[in-house]
């Protein structure tokens, strides 16, 4: 991409902030890396040894004050701050991405992208999970008609970690907006929204299983479409055997895929994406199974080789609507709609009933 690339400030350090955002901006053309927010001096030392040119600031309010210096604000900080980071971001005048969920509300979500459309600035929301190896995988199964019509959507995102880390994400303030209602469950029901659209049910359970945890670790929804396909979501950090990622059953066929997009794990241990260095593939032995009336534990049904993962078409997407006037690619209206689902979610697994949106 030719110009001059767009100055990214950076506005958390931590897990979302180092692992994620940080990687992928650098690695996309036409972006880089300006500025990183972090009053932790580890953290500082860390961003300046990975990105040895990047300015450094303490606070956001450093960052804001040079806004004509920068292109776009990422705020990776923890889920209390996005809607004031968010709002002081647009308000300074800069395009913003905000790492999920966008805010604890739908009513906080649909304020800020009324003040984004107000301010004619792009607001969007980092749910990455659209790109990973089996989501674009069974998207194309779905386009291509090989299920049939889809009935019924089981989607899982489990862990095994019997013991909790603590901070804020396994806090139960509710100011922190913690639990895995809102961490990996932003994840999956975005993923199902996205597939088969708007829902109009919404059942849920949500417990704390582990000793010393505060905050919900093992939760079940129950989505009904308004197209008709039902889906069931799992998050767990206590599950010592994990189910498949998905499970899909339509008329035609079902999709049967185990294990995770190995991206995250990637990032995690430094690999960076590169042009034609094979990034977001996984080895074969995960690949999925199709089929009808077979079982993929014995081996029954057509493998399909997964797609390429592909974290680094989001923020490239970021690039191209700042530059071209391209689509958002996560709009700030569905993450609004993912939260309305949470919200009844939560009301649901409080209240022990179905509520209907």
């Amino acid at each position: 991409m030719t110009g001059t690339p767009l100055r990214v400030g950076l506005v958390g350090y931590g897990l979302a902030g180092s692992v994620f955002h940080a990687p992928l901006i650098a690695a996309t053309d036409g972006m880089v890396l300006d500025t990183v927010v972090t009053s932790n001096p580890e953290r500082q030392a860390q961003a300046r040894a990975e990105f040895p040119d990047v300015r450094l600031a303490a606070g956001p309010d450093e960052l804001l004050s040079r806004a004509a210096d920068l292109d776009l604000v990422v705020v990776a900080s923890p889920n209390k701050t996005h809607v004031p980071l968010a709002t002081a971001a647009l308000e300074a005048g800069l395009p913003v991405v905000v790492d999920k969920p966008l805010a604890g509300t739908a009513a906080e979500a649909r304020a800020l992208a009324d003040l984004a459309e107000e301010r004619g600035l792009l607001l969007s929301v980092f749910q990455n999970r659209r790109w990973d190896n089996d989501f674009l995988t069974l998207r194309r199964l779905i386009a291509e008609g090989e299920l049939g019509d889809v009935w019924r959507f089981e989607s899982r995102f489990e862990r095994w970690r019997p013991q909790p880390k603590g901070g804020w994400r396994e806090s139960g303030d509710p100011a922190e907006i913690g639990g895995l209602l809102y961490d990996l469950g932003s994840h999956v029901v975005d993923q199902a929204l996205t597939l088969f659209g708007p829902v109009t049910q919404v059942y849920a359970e949500a417990v704390v299983r582990r000793a010393g945890a505060e905050a919900d670790d093992d939760t079940f929804l129950a989505l009904t479409h308004a197209g008709g396909v039902r889906s069931h979501l799992y998050v767990s950090a206590t599950a010592a055997q994990l189910g498949p990622r998905f499970r899909v059953l339509g008329s035609r066929a079902g999709y049967v895929k185990y294990g995770l997009d190995p991206q995250e794990g990637a990032l995690r241990d430094g690999l960076r994406p590169a042009p034609g260095g094979g990034w977001g593939q996984e080895g074969e032995s995960l690949w999925g199974r199709l089929g009808a009336g077979e079982s993929p534990v014995t081996g029954g049904g057509r493998i399909v080789p997964t797609l390429p993962g592909d974290y680094p078409a989001y923020y490239a997407a970021v690039a191209a609507a700042l530059r071209e006037g391209a689509p958002n690619p996560v709009t700030a209206r569905e993450a609004a709609a993912a939260l309305d689902v949470l919200e009844a979610a939560r009301r649901s697994a409080r209240d022990g009933v179905t509520v209907t949106l």
